[in-house]
């Protein structure tokens, strides 16, 4: 399991405002998610919006805009919370690849740390396990929440003092 070894991260998020972007394929796993990530919020303390996008291939675009991309304030974090789960074309393949290189880049270039909270599963089961619902091994859209809200506080002590 992905998940041994995995650090408890809690941190006060108080005064940080975040943004969900979710993708609407595969309900049941996505709902899982969403209340993993509804829970880490709310236990951190921060504020935070939801957004929905069609599908994982659409979280960078909406990702870079929560982060002040074109215009807007900037949330101090973005969570994106997707699945793909592999078929048998090679869709899966890019998809995947398109998500993570995304999000990557929207991060890096905005300052604004993103919580990945992609699944890319060879199957539904697979999905289920990590989608913390109920007997669920992980909950991969609370450690998305972790992350970010961890990275955020993280850079806001880096912020430059003036010197």
């Amino acid at each position: 399991m992905s998940g041994a070894g995995a650090p408890k991260v809690t941190v006060d998020g108080t005064g940080l405002r975040v943004v969900v972007v979710a993708a609407s394929w595969h309900e049941r796993v996505m709902d899982g998610l969403l209340a993993g990530a509804r829970r880490a919020l709310a236990e951190s303390g921060a504020d935070w919006t939801e957004v929905r996008v069609p599908g994982s291939f659409e979280l960078p675009v909406a990702a870079a805009r929560a982060a002040g991309v074109g215009g807007g304030p900037a949330a101090d974090a973005v969570v994106a919370l997707g699945v793909v789960i592999r078929g048998g074309t090679p869709h899966f393949e890019y998809v995947c690849a398109a998500a993570t290189s995304g999000l990557t880049d929207v991060s890096v270039r905005t300052g604004v740390p993103v919580g990945f909270g992609v699944l890319t599963c060879d199957d539904e089961t697979q999905a289920l396990d990590r989608a913390g619902l109920e007997g669920s091994r992980e909950d991969k859209g609370a450690e998305a929440v972790e992350a970010a809200v961890a990275t955020a506080v993280t850079l806001r002590s880096l912020a430059p003092t003036g010197v």
